[in-house]
C-alpha cells in the first residue's frame, strides 16, 4: 500500500543545517538513524556555543564585571525559555543537571533518600532505560523500600490495569518513561498521574525520548518531576534538565555541596539557598546551558505538529518496508509511537546487521539499549535499532532496507 507524503517540514532546508549530513562513510553518503542515541547538532547550536566561548566566556553569578554579566544572562535566559518550553509554572522549577541520568539519580538521592522508609515501594515498568530503572532499584535496596515492575505487553503496550494492580498506600514513587527508547511506546502519563496520584505517590517521568518529538507540558501531564537530555534533541551532550513542583523541590535536601548552593556558611553550620541554586552546585556547564537554550529554539521554531508529521510519516512507511524484509520481526507494535523502530531477524546478529549496514553508511543502533529488563521481557539478548529524527527521509528508509536485504544475502 502506498504511503501519502507528509510536506509539513522543508526536510532539504532541515538538512541544510546539519553539516555532517554531507559527510559519507564508507565511501557512501551518511545516513544517519541513530538519533535516539544522540542527534546531530545544526548550525545554530554549535554557532551559540562558538559565540559564548569567543564572547562571553566567564563564570555566571560571581562576578561583577560585564563579561560575567552578560554571561549570566545568557545563562538565567535559557532557564526562563526552558520553563516556558515545559510550561513550567515558574523558571525556578527548572534545574540544569548533565542529562537524564544525573537527573534522576538526583532525585532518587535527594527526594527518595530523604522520604522513603522500609517497606514504601517504588513502581517502575519493563520498558524502564536503566537510568529509570538501577536509582530505583538502588534506592530501594538503601532504604530498604520494595522495588516492583509493571509487566510489558507483546505488542510493547503498558497495560494499565496491571500497573494499578502494584498501585497502594504504600507506593510512593512511580517512574516511567514518556516514550520508550526501545519500543516507541508514548504512555499516557497524565493518565498514569491520576493512578499514581490516588494511590498517594509522586510521578517521575524519564522523558529522554519524548521531548525530541512531543510537545511538553508539566502542568498538563500532572507529573510532579520531568526529566529530559539536551544531546537527544539536537543539542550539546552533558546537559540536560529536571523540572519538579516547587512545593517538593523546595522540601528536598541538596544532593551534592559546595560552591554556589549555599545562603551561608560558617564553622558551625551551613544554610542552603533556595531552589534551583541548591541543586547546581559548582560552576555549572555554562557552554553546554548556552547549546541547549538554541537546540529548544530550533525545535521550537521548527514546531512540533510539523516534527510529528514528518515523523509519524517516517515511521509508517519504515514499518511497511521493514515487515517486506525476509525473517524480520519488530519489537513494539501498538500505537502511539515516537520515531523509533527495534527489530531481530533470523538471519544475523542485531550486531552482524550493525556492521552490514554500516557498509552502506548507515548508522544504526545494535544492543540492548540499556534496556536488559525489556530484553530479558521479548527473550533476545538485542535488537538492531533504526531512529528517525527531522532531518531523515523516505530515502534514507530505502537505503537502511537495501542494507538489510543484503543482511539477508550474506547471512540466510
Amino acid at each position: 500500500m502506498a504511503l501519502p507524503v507528509a510536506h509539513s517540514l522543508d526536510v532539504a532546508t532541515v538538512r541544510a543545517a546539519f553539516p555532517i549530513l554531507e559527510r559519507e562513510v564508507q565511501g557512501r553518503r551518511l545516513v544517519y538513524l541513530d538519533s535516539a542515541a544522540s542527534a546531530q547538532r545544526p548550525r545554530p547550536v554549535v554557532e551559540a556555543m562558538v559565540r559564548y566561548t569567543y564572547e562571553l566566556n566567564a563564570n555566571v553569578h560571581r562576578g561583577v564585571h560585564w563579561l560575567s554579566q552578560e554571561a549570566t544572562q545568557a545563562y538565567d535566559g535559557v532557564r526562563e525559555q526552558a520553563a516556558r518550553f515545559l510550561n513550567a509554572r515558574e523558571p525556578e522549577e527548572v534545574i540544569f543537571a548533565h542529562g537524564t541520568t544525573a537527573a534522576i539519580n538526583l532525585i532518587a538521592t535527594s527526594y527518595g533518600g530523604s522520604t522513603l522508609k522500609p517497606g514504601d515501594e517504588i513502581v517502575v515498568t519493563e520498558m524502564e532505560h536503566h537510568s529509570n530503572f538501577v536509582p530505583w532499584q538502588q534506592l530501594a535496596a538503601r532504604t530498604g523500600a520494595i522495588f516492583r515492575v509493571a509487566p510489558v505487553d507483546e505488542d510493547g503496550s503498558l497495560p494499565l490495569d496491571r500497573l494499578a494492580a502494584l498501585l497502594n498506600p504504600r507506593t510512593r514513587i512511580v517512574a516511567v518513561t514518556h516514550a520508550s527508547n526501545v519500543l516507541g511506546t508514548i504512555l499516557p502519563i497524565a493518565e498514569i498521574a491520576r493512578m499514581a496520584h490516588d494511590a498517594g505517590a509522586v510521578l517521575v517521568v524519564d522523558g529522554a525520548q519524548g521531548a525530541p518529538h512531543l510537545p511538553v507540558d508539566v502542568q498538563a501531564l500532572g507529573c510532579d518531576f520531568y526529566v529530559l537530555s539536551g544531546h537527544k534533541m539536537y543539542g550539546p551532550t552533558g546537559i540536560g534538565l529536571l523540572w519538579g513542583r516547587h512545593d517538593l523541590l523546595t522540601r528536598m535536601p541538596p544532593a551534592e555541596t559546595g560552591g554556589g548552593m549555599v545562603a551561608r556558611v560558617t564553622a558551625e553550620r551551613t544554610t542552603f539557598a533556595p531552589p534551583p541554586a541548591r541543586f547546581e552546585a559548582g560552576t555549572p556547564p555554562i557552554t553546554e546551558v548556552i547549546g541547549l537554550g538554541a537546540a529548544i529554539t530550533f525545535l521550537t521554531d521548527l514546531g512540533f505538529d510539523a516534527i510529528r508529521a514528518h515523523e509519524d510519516d517516517l515511521l509508517a512507511y519504515a514499518t511497511e518496508r521493514l515487515q517486506s524484509v525476509p525473517g524480520l520481526r519488530i519489537l513494539g507494535t501498538t500505537s502511539p509511537k515516537v520515531s523509533v523502530v527495534s527489530f531481530v531477524m533470523d538471519a544475523a546478529h542485531p550486531h552482524d546487521i550493525g556492521t552490514v549496514v554500516d557498509s552502506y553508511g548507515v548508522a544504526i543502533r545494535a544492543g540492548h539499549h540499556c534496556a536488559q529488563p525489556l530484553m530479558d521481557r521479548f527473550g533476545v539478548s538485542a535488537t538492531a535499532r533504526a531512529s528517525f529524527g527531522v532531518y531523515n527521509t523516505r530515502d534514507e528508509v530505502d537505503i537502511l532496507v537495501a542494507a538489510l536485504d543484503e543482511v539477508g544475502r550474506l547471512f540466510g
